[in-house]
């Protein structure tokens, strides 16, 4: 079966060059962003409730944009003062450039990974006697406690944000092709929103083993899997798919 529509359950990409749009011209299909989970600032008093204080960690261990934004958020609801001398232990590039938003770059000690969590472990190994804060969502992924414990330092983990399913009952009556999900709360949040929900035609793609193994634990068939040695992105194996799909269009 031909494919016209695709809905991506994440924020449409605010740059211009996104391969999803290019997808959608050179097929000239129909793709639509909707995210189907969202982020929740945790309060300040909640995260008292916690037993965190902010004044107590000489070191701050920042895994992704959403961890950058509500660590200075909670900090800011705190009245917090954050000192000069404090030290931030970024997962990637991309979230140590996204830090420049909050502090001038080159007057903090800013040290930064390759990409995975376990990447960090030299640095951190490195300044060991640091009191670290890992400022974090309610799923935080198992490899960055796994880690810190191996290398027996002093750290604490807080949850700052929680993720949470987003409302989508105007979608009831709307049909796509192709629904692309990129993480297990996405596809609960199919089965919240639409528990009667029927794969029939629709063809699922997912991102991930875990979001393959949530999609199969809901009965769904996957027709589209990323990343793989072949397609290591979910708008090249949409790409490949629908090139097939669409083959003599």
């Amino acid at each position: 079966m031909k494919v016209k529509t695709i809905l991506v359950s994440q924020p449409e990409p605010k740059v211009e060059n996104s391969p999803y749009f290019e997808l959608q011209q050179k097929h000239k299909i129909k793709i639509d962003f909707r995210p189907f989970i969202h982020v929740e600032g945790v309060s300040a008093k909640e995260i008292r409730l916690q037993k965190i204080d902010l004044n107590h960690y000489t070191a701050i261990i920042l895994t992704s944009r959403n961890a950058v934004d509500h660590f200075f958020r909670v900090a800011d609801e705190m009245r917090y003062k954050v000192p000069e001398g404090l030290k931030y232990f970024c997962q990637s590039e991309a979230v140590a450039f996204y830090l420049q938003k909050y502090v001038v770059y080159r007057k903090r000690k800013i040290y930064v990974g390759a990409k995975d969590f376990a990447d960090l472990s030299p640095l951190i190994k490195k300044y060991k006697d640091e009191k670290f804060l890992l400022p974090a969502s309610d799923q935080l992924n198992a490899d960055a406690p796994i880690t810190l414990n191996s290398l027996k330092v002093d750290w604490a983990q807080a949850i700052f944000y929680r993720t949470v399913m987003s409302d989508l009952s105007d979608l009831a009556d709307v049909y796509y092709d192709v629904l692309a999900f990129f993480s297990p709360t996405g596809i609960k949040s199919l089965f919240k929103n639409f528990p009667d929900f029927k794969q029939n035609d629709t063809r699922i793609a997912v991102f991930g083993s875990t979001t393959q193994k949530e999609a199969l634990d809901h009965g769904l068939r996957i027709d589209i899997l990323a990343p793989t040695p072949e397609t290591p992105s979910m708008t090249m194996a949409l790409e490949k798919y629908v090139a097939e799909a669409n083959k003599g269009k």
